[in-house]
């Protein structure tokens, strides 16, 4: 990969984000309250048993709603970022875009691929 490419920056439209955050937090304190407490199955683990890196995410988010943060962090730690994004962006109307580092972005990806790799043992 180019390294001028991870220097960039990306500007989000949060607007629509917005909206998913706050649905994924809505999804978050009811789904455990739901019988069998449904979950959303991965399709990449599902088909070829290797994790992706949101794998744990529905189980991290659910887990951080309800106030179990061991939990959230076991299944994926980028849960628990996901939910304070989440909120920011829901108390926080007027915010429209936010500057985004590529780098970051690749990073943490990555990091949370690295995780669930180690969390499956595949590495």
């Amino acid at each position: 990969m180019n390294t001028a490419v991870l220097r960039r920056s990306w500007d989000v439209d949060v607007t629509g984000v917005r909206w998913l955050g706050g649905a994924m937090v809505g999804l978050g304190v009811v789904l455990p309250h739901l019988p069998h407490n449904p979950g959303l199955p991965c399709p990449l683990r599902t088909m070829t048993g290797v994790p992706c890196p949101l794998c744990g995410m529905t189980t991290a988010v659910k887990a951080v709603c309800t106030g179990h943060v061991q939990t959230s962090i076991a299944a994926n730690p980028f849960g628990i970022i996901g939910v304070v994004i989440a909120v920011v962006l829901l108390v926080r109307p007027n915010l429209r875009s936010v500057r985004m580092p590529v780098a970051l972005l690749v990073g943490c990806a990555t990091a949370s691929w690295l995780w669930e790799l180690r969390r499956f043992g595949f590495l």
